[in-house]
């Protein structure tokens, strides 16, 4: 009869392994390029503009993040932005100044910010490294920055398969 294989490192609670993909919001994000609403898409005249708002059908972005950016080098007044968060209320569930990505990285900082990280005080922490779900490079920036104080080592990857990246000096 053989003996059964032990697992004494996670028997011994010290390794926990964090899933950033735990973390993500998964609400759509939708995007809007104000260059669509700028003559030659890089002027704004502050009549045509409203004009444009006005058409615009809001209502496709109902209960997305919305993601507001111009994508050519107009150069654009406060009011313009505020005005398309005028619009969208009631239709986005919120509007960012910031590209789709930067956007995602926010709503993970977000979630991070929340999150008690005291409890991996002196344990083995693991981040995990394959997920479904987009885990921008910047959250796991962040993750270790949250990590650091409190973990006795830090790895990312797979339990079987990890890259050493952070051990507080004695």
């Amino acid at each position: 009869m053989a003996e059964e294989i032990v697992n004494k490192v996670k028997q011994s609670n010290k390794l926990q392994t964090i899933d950033l993909q735990k973390f993500y919001d998964d609400t759509p994000i939708a995007q809007l390029d104000m260059k669509d609403f700028l003559f030659r898409e890089l002027m704004l005249k502050e009549k045509e503009y409203r004009e444009a708002l006005e058409q615009h059908d809001w209502s496709q972005y109902d209960g997305q993040y919305l993601a507001v950016f111009c994508s050519t080098d107009a150069i654009l007044a406060p009011w313009a932005f505020m005005l398309i968060a005028s619009h969208a209320k009631g239709y986005a569930k919120e509007v960012f100044i910031d590209r789709p990505g930067r956007v995602r990285h926010e709503l993970y900082r977000r979630r991070l910010e929340d999150h008690d990280w005291s409890q991996y005080q002196g344990k083995f922490v693991l981040l995990k490294g394959c997920s479904e779900v987009p885990v921008p490079e910047s959250v796991y920036v962040l993750a270790v920055q949250k990590l650091m104080p409190y973990v006795g080592r830090l790895m990312y990857g797979e339990a079987c398969s990890f890259v050493p990246v952070y051990r507080p000096s004695k």
